[in-house]
């Protein structure tokens, strides 16, 4: 499961704001919010929409490491 710090710097990554990235995850810009708020941890409130983040962020070119990591996709011009 990714994190809030994940998620905020994946979106940093890709230059999109929260609402960008809520329109293309399919989620309210005020989850984004709340799920970068969360840090190091997402509340487990937001679960159901963590998948719909990722994978929005994935589409747009980020990777997700192990420990943490994020980065652009190679495949995109990282």
């Amino acid at each position: 499961m990714i994190t809030g710090d994940q998620i905020r710097a994946g979106r940093e990554l890709l230059n999109w704001s929260a609402r960008v990235l809520s329109e293309r995850a399919g989620v309210g810009p005020n989850t984004v919010q709340r799920m970068e708020s969360a840090g190091a941890a997402v509340p487990s409130g937001l679960a159901a929409n963590l998948d719909k983040v990722q994978k929005a962020l994935e589409a747009g070119g980020i990777e997700f490491r192990d420990g943490g990591w994020v980065r652009r996709s190679p495949q995109n011009g990282a």
